[in-house]
């Protein structure tokens, strides 16, 4: 079984600030942008490039415009939070992440990757200054620098993973976005109410769970 697991709201709580922070500084750095969180843009399950995007347009900078300068973005974002980033997130893990980690590794036939729509290198360095990285092999997983559109990620991450099946992939996130991810693939989805969304508003998920804890039992 392939577990694909959302990163903001549900491996890490609130620690998303210097990850804003990287992504309005490449938006005023390539495209000028005065103040960018002036745009009001629900971040919560979009990739960074959509998120990006957004922000564009509601500041008046054409698709066509942002499309040319999108992998200056990506770039100058990714370094921005390398810098900003705290040097330790562990604080951050959810409650009974790590536990549940440790006990999916011993299970034969799981293989655990991430989908989310990070970065990947934003991505990576959260996982590792959470003390998480290891869960997570190199080369695996899907990624916002993947594709813009979210809904394209599990098939990536199952092409990456050796071409598991639909029926044997379960994407583990907290919000409507990752639910809608996983049925535009045909997979499973386990919503964790641990981020911004309360449990009935993840109700259209094959299973919803109040915290990380019940999650093994779940699977």
């Amino acid at each position: 079984m392939l577990l694909l697991f959302d990163i903001d709201g549900t491996l890490l709580l609130k620690a998303t600030a210097a990850h804003a922070a990287a992504v309005h500084e490449a938006l005023r750095e390539v495209y000028g942008i005065a103040d960018p969180g002036a745009a009001k843009v629900e971040a919560a399950g979009r990739t960074d490039t959509e998120i990006a995007r957004n922000i564009c347009l509601l500041s008046g900078v054409s698709a066509e415009r942002f499309d040319r300068g999108r992998d200056d973005f990506r770039a100058v974002c990714v370094a921005a939070y390398a810098r900003l980033c705290p040097d330790d997130l562990s604080a951050h893990v959810a409650p009974g992440v790590t536990d549940v980690l440790d006990a999916l590794t011993t299970r034969d036939g799981v293989r655990l990757a991430i989908l989310t729509g990070n970065l990947e290198p934003i991505a990576r360095l959260k996982l590792a200054r959470a003390g998480l990285g290891r869960f997570f092999e190199p080369g695996q997983g899907g990624f916002g620098s993947d594709h813009e559109d979210r809904t394209e990620l599990p098939a990536i991450a199952r092409g990456r993973a050796g071409g598991y099946a639909r029926d044997q992939t379960v994407i583990i996130g907290d919000t409507p976005r990752d639910i809608a991810c996983a049925r535009a693939d045909g997979v499973r989805c386990v919503a964790v109410a641990t981020g911004t969304f309360a449990v009935e508003q993840l109700a259209d998920a094959d299973v919803v769970l109040r915290s990380a804890h019940e999650l093994v039992d779940a699977l």
